[in-house]
């Protein structure tokens, strides 16, 4: 079962997040073999860390609370809140077999979130900036609460345009980039 975990960062913990990043990356190495995407979400200026997401196959929705939040940064008071959803991996890849690979262009988090008829279950015919995509589902993955995206566009209305206008009750687009330790 996949999940997708979105911790946002509580105002003011840049200095705790700085100083428990080894631990943050120790505690997703046990996780590198279940791991589809990852990658921190950051403010304008492109570099300051505004949440951190996490796109992960674990056996169970008890396996992916645990792995939300018994996550270090989670533990010590770093996130806000936290956004755990089960998620569908509709290209059937993970963030590293991205053709467009690791760097270059803009990248964001497209997130639709909604309730009633599903929409954009199917993936968009323009694949080429897709990094991961698919729906957010209740736990038992019969209830579609939105649309969860990693995408390289140009800008973020692009990247939201990803989504069919008025289907969501709220669309939020955050700039994001490739996540783990650096090579």
């Amino acid at each position: 079962m996949e999940f997708l975990s979105y911790h946002r960062d509580r105002p003011g913990s840049l200095p705790l997040r700085e100083e428990l990043r080894e631990e943050h990356w120790s505690y997703m190495d046990q996780y590198a073999k279940e791991m589809i995407a990852r990658g921190p979400t950051l403010a304008a200026d492109g570099h300051t860390p505004t949440g951190s997401v996490h796109i992960v196959d674990l056996p169970d929705p008890a396996a992916a609370r645990a792995f939300a939040f018994d996550e270090p940064n989670h533990q010590a008071g770093v996130y806000r809140d936290v956004l755990l959803r089960r998620w569908r991996n509709t290209l059937g890849r993970s963030m590293w077999d991205f053709p467009g690979g690791r760097t270059g262009g803009s990248r964001y988090l497209v997130l639709g979130l909604g309730s009633g008829q599903a929409a954009d279950l199917a993936v968009p015919s323009d694949r080429d900036g897709l990094i991961a995509y698919g729906p957010l589902l209740s736990d038992d993955g019969a209830t579609w609460l939105g649309t969860a995206a990693l995408v390289r566009a140009a800008d973020p209305d692009t990247a939201r345009a990803l989504l069919t206008p008025d289907r969501y009750d709220a669309v939020e687009v955050h700039n994001w980039q490739f996540g783990g330790r650096p090579s």
